[in-house]
């Protein structure tokens, strides 16, 4: 496969949300989808020790929050996804700030009970100050929430951007039977054995239920005065794609899966300082320094700077200019990441995050590039500091 392939098979997005809205557990589960873990361990294993992949470093085991944004990659549906995992609560937030520079499109994980809360605000306004798609989950539908239109309106009224519900739900709670899965044209049923049902069996299915009437409604509703599903509003950041679900019982997460990575966007060129695109195709590497986390390893004091690449091929051992000091460096000891596993990396492309053991000589922000040694991309900028 040719390198501009390799790259167009990259999906990089960031998962935000306030804390305690399930980022952890849906981030878990798509690791589970991708095969890189056996079964998705919850911050409910703070009390049985199985703790989720992505809370690795001591504090975060102890306080069941998301401190540092871990990064996760793993092959799905012939795409190579790469999640960075961000810290929700509100005294790391720099840290998420940075780590928004760094990604093609957000997921927001919404608590369909607390609707929109003051972190996600925050984190959202810098997302849509980029301009990057953002996917919505309205998350634990296991358990008594708001009602789903009022959810839809405060999306457009608190956030500002037009909403399309992808599936809507049956219940809620106790009474929860399932989604109404409007773009894949089924019913995905919450209890028995079969999972999928078509839509012409519902009335079947859920004779004489006031929430699957209720749905209908909600949906007839929708469809003469909703928004229109638009592919182009979505990459523009103008429309966000709703998803409802559950991360705890891992209902809907799959579909949430499948349908995000057809619309999610590839790696997208990247702007330099002086308002020049960088095309990911480009065959000449760069990438820019977007973290710097120090003791990833209790064994070692190590410094590992975070590194998304913008254009080109990583390869083993390459030299790179740093912009910043005019220097060259040789990148030999390089690594990509599974929360706190690493291993080494022969070769990544535009659109992965890979990580560069760091004696001091990096900075964030730094501009890694091959061939032009006056190339400054832009980066991380305290936006949020106009956010309210």
């Amino acid at each position: 496969m040719s390198i501009q392939d390799e790259i167009k098979k990259r999906r990089t997005f960031a998962i935000i949300s306030h804390p305690d809205a399930g980022k952890t557990t849906i981030t878990e589960q798509l690791l589970y989808f991708g095969g890189e873990i056996r079964e998705a361990g919850t911050v409910k294993g703070k009390k049985t020790g199985n703790f989720a992949k992505s809370d690795w470093m001591d504090i975060e085991k102890q306080r069941g929050i998301s401190v540092t944004s871990s990064v996760m990659q793993f092959d799905y549906a012939g795409k190579r996804v790469n999640i960075l995992d961000t810290p929700g609560h509100e005294d790391f937030s720099e840290d998420t700030y940075r780590t928004l520079m760094a990604v093609d499109a957000a997921v927001m994980v919404v608590d369909s009970a607390k609707g929109i809360e003051a972190q996600t605000k925050k984190l959202f306004e810098v997302v849509k100050h980029r301009g990057i798609p953002v996917f919505t989950f309205m998350n634990k539908l296991d358990r008594d929430g708001r009602e789903p239109l009022d959810l839809l309106e405060e999306l457009e009224e608190v956030l500002g951007i037009a909403s399309y519900p992808m599936n809507w739900p049956i219940g809620m709670g106790k009474a929860f039977e399932g989604l109404y899965d409007l773009y894949n044209e089924r019913l995905e049923l919450y209890k028995g054995d079969e999972r999928f049902a078509k839509i012409e069996d519902g009335d079947t299915l859920f004779a004489n239920n006031p929430f699957y009437e209720q749905a209908k409604e909600d949906i007839e509703l929708l469809t003469e005065a909703g928004n229109e599903f638009s592919e182009e509003a979505i990459l523009a950041g103008e429309l966000t794609p709703v998803f409802f679900g559950s991360a705890l019982t891992n209902f809907g997460v799959q579909t949430f899966l499948d349908t995000f990575l057809k619309f999610a966007p590839e790696p997208h060129g990247h702007k330099t300082v002086d308002g020049d695109e960088i095309d990911p195709l480009n065959k000449d590497f760069s990438g820019f320094v977007f973290k710097i986390q120090a003791n990833m390893d209790p064994r070692h004091r190590d410094r590992i700077a975070f590194v998304r690449i913008v254009s080109g091929e990583f390869e083993r051992g390459m030299s790179v200019n740093l912009t910043r000091t005019g220097k060259g460096a040789k990148l030999s000891n390089v690594t990509q990441f599974m929360a706190e596993s690493r291993e080494n990396v022969e070769n990544a492309v535009a659109g992965d995050i890979i990580g560069v053991y760091d004696t001091g000589t990096y900075q964030v922000g730094d501009t890694l590039t091959v061939g032009k040694t006056n190339l400054n991309l832009s980066h991380y900028q305290p936006l949020h500091q106009n956010c309210s």
